[in-house]
């Protein structure tokens, strides 16, 4: 309780002054130390649950993977039990063919051609939404989500029947166009015809995905720099570049980082679409691991090339990942 005194100061006029409140006791450290301690180890706590679901889901399975590639595993020692350990002869047998080497190289301009391609188009789709009334963006929305829910595999046998050599209706289209020719073309024949079949279902299946997360962020940018950009004289190229662009940039990099992983490790629409034919032309890492092992019963040597793939995969993430970070502490 704090007590009041009064008093004259030079002018005559009383003053009045306050006794000074003591400062209420220090507590132990020990016990103001306790909550703190555990408040710093809350978030920890919380992702317990999710670093025990990675490691058993994923972590051990890579582990297992990991010492089968070090194993001489056939029908053989699957039959009777053994386990032969070779050390690194299935590495060296896979590193040491060409086929490996030419595998890699197909796979990296593959997912370099998609991704950009899915990046272009899923960001024009994007910015379109942004710009349609409420009614065509709901439409379109519809469409996409549509697209993107459909099973892979559900997809993939649509894009067969689309472009089938005898019953087609892409070949059926062509014909009436004029395109006589093409009445019984075989897209799956040539290397370069199959990838363009994949290619376009990749891209059909992930424009959505795109689309719909770079329109989310265009919702993020405030429209008073729009109207600054306006009153200065910008255009709309002007407007794009200056306002829409930098907000965009780090939606893009994500979005671009995961199309990377999703198409490198594609499987079920190349596989399913010509089972890495013609010729074994259209195999990717993947499809390669899968032939390798299930298919030629060599389940050591797919278990290294599967590995490499994991590799592979962390070295061209890495070198993204690297970019993003210095382009960010540029901006910094």
């Amino acid at each position: 309780m704090s007590v009041q005194t009064e008093g004259t100061d030079t002018a005559g006029e009383p003053a009045v002054r306050k006794a000074r409140v003591p400062a209420p006791p220090r507590g132990d450290s020990r016990t103001t130390g306790a909550p703190s301690r555990r408040a710093a180890a809350a978030p920890y706590l919380l992702l317990l649950p999710a670093l025990l679901a990675t490691a058993v889901l994923l972590g051990w399975p890579l582990v297992k993977n990991g010492l089968l590639s070090f194993q001489n595993l056939n029908p053989r020692q699957l039959i009777q039990h053994l386990t032969e350990w070779n050390g690194v002869d299935n590495y060296q047998e896979v590193l040491s063919g060409g086929d490996f080497w030419r595998v890699v190289e197909r796979s990296v301009v593959f997912t370099a051609v998609n991704v950009v391609l899915i990046m272009v188009f899923g960001t024009l789709v994007g910015l379109l939404l942004a710009r349609l009334g409420a009614r065509m963006r709901l439409l379109l929305m519809i469409g996409l989500v549509l697209a993107w829910a459909m099973p892979v595999i559900a997809a993939t046998t649509v894009y067969q029947w689309l472009f089938a050599q005898r019953f087609g209706v892409v070949n059926w289209v062509l014909d009436k166009l004029g395109w006589h020719s093409m009445a019984d073309h075989n897209w799956l024949q040539t290397q370069f015809s199959t990838f363009a079949v994949i290619t376009l279902l990749l891209v059909w299946q992930s424009i959505p995905f795109v689309a719909i997360n770079l329109y989310a962020a265009t919702t993020t940018i405030p429209r008073e720099l729009y109207e600054a950009a306006s009153l200065d004289g910008a255009g709309a190229w002007k407007s794009f570049t200056s306002v829409t662009l930098p907000f965009l940039r780090p939606f893009l990099y994500a979005t671009t980082f995961l199309e990377v992983i999703w198409i490198f490790k594609a499987f079920p629409q190349i596989f399913a679409m010509n089972e890495g034919g013609p010729d074994h032309l259209t195999e990717t890492l993947p499809i390669y691991a899968y032939v390798e092992g299930v298919g030629n019963q060599h389940f050591g040597v797919g278990a290294a090339i599967s590995f490499l793939t994991i590799l592979v995969l962390l070295v061209i993430t890495s070198y993204y990942l690297r970019m993003v970070l210095k382009q960010e502490e540029d901006e910094l």
